[in-house]
């Protein structure tokens, strides 16, 4: 994760998806597919998950590992596992106002 301090707004610059904020929209900047199983990685892309989409993490859950990571990815939400989300990068989304 690289931080940058501007105008006294820290701005978060790129960090894997498992480690997203929530709320925060991101936009994907790389996914090593090469981590994630082809069934998977087809349904993700069945879904939209692509270099450019914009995506937000809706909340995560309770248990220990803290799966599945709910995961709004443009205008529809999905369920992914973390160390799936992990294999995804992203960066600040400068159309979010």
């Amino acid at each position: 994760m690289t931080l940058d301090v501007n105008a006294n707004r820290l701005q978060i610059k790129a960090m894997q998806l498992d480690s997203l904020p929530l709320r925060q929209k991101m936009r994907i900047i790389s996914i090593d597919w090469t981590q994630i199983s082809e069934t998977e990685g087809k349904r993700l892309r069945a879904l939209g998950v692509e270099i450019g989409a914009t995506v937000e993490a809706l909340h995560r859950g309770i248990l220990f590992w803290r799966d599945p990571l709910a995961v709004r990815i443009g205008r529809m939400n999905i369920a992914m596992r973390s160390k799936t989300a992990a294999s995804i990068e992203c960066e600040a989304d400068e159309n979010d106002g």
